[in-house]
C-alpha cells in the first residue's frame, strides 16, 4: 500500500512540475498585428442595388455589385457579381472572379478544379431527351 502511495505522490509531483514549466517561446501566441485597410467604399441604394469594394495592407481585394431583377414577379433573383484575391501562405496571390445568380454561385479561377467536357453521345443524348419530351412521357 505504501508503495502504491508514493507512485501515485509521484505522479501528482511530476504533474506539477510540467503544468509549472514554462511554455515553449513556439507554443506562446503573440498578438496578431492590425491590418491596416487601405481602401474601402460600399454604396446601397433604396432600389436594393449595391456596391463595394476594400484592399488591406497585407494585399487582400474583394469588390462586388447586384441588383434585385424582375423585382415584385415569381422570377424575382438578385443578381450578384464581384472578385476577390489573397496572398495565401505559399506566397502565391489567388484570384477568383464569381457571379451569383438564378443559376447558383459560379465562381471562377486559375487555380479552380473544372469538370471534364460532357462525353460527345451523352451530350447528344441529352439533346434528343430534350427534344423529345413526349417520349419520356409516355413512359410514365
Amino acid at each position: 500500500m505504501n508503495t502504491l502511495v508514493a507512485v501515485f505522490a509521484a505522479v501528482l509531483a511530476v504533474a506539477a512540475l510540467a503544468r509549472a514549466a514554462p511554455a515553449p517561446q513556439d507554443a506562446l501566441q503573440a498578438t496578431p498585428k492590425p491590418i491596416a485597410i487601405l481602401k474601402l467604399a460600399s454604396d446601397v441604394q433604396p432600389d436594393g442595388s449595391f456596391t463595394y469594394e476594400y484592399e488591406t495592407e497585407n494585399g487582400i481585394k474583394a469588390d462586388a455589385r447586384g441588383a434585385l431583377n424582375n423585382a415584385g414577379t415569381e422570377n424575382e433573383a438578385l443578381v450578384q457579381q464581384g472578385s476577390f484575391s489573397f496572398v495565401a501562405d505559399d506566397g502565391v496571390t489567388y484570384s477568383v472572379t464569381w457571379v451569383a445568380d438564378e443559376n447558383g454561385f459560379q465562381p471562377q479561377g486559375a487555380h479552380l478544379p473544372v469538370p471534364p467536357p460532357i462525353p460527345e453521345d451523352i451530350l447528344k443524348s441529352l439533346e434528343y431527351n430534350a427534344a423529345h419530351p413526349e417520349e419520356n412521357e409516355a413512359k410514365n
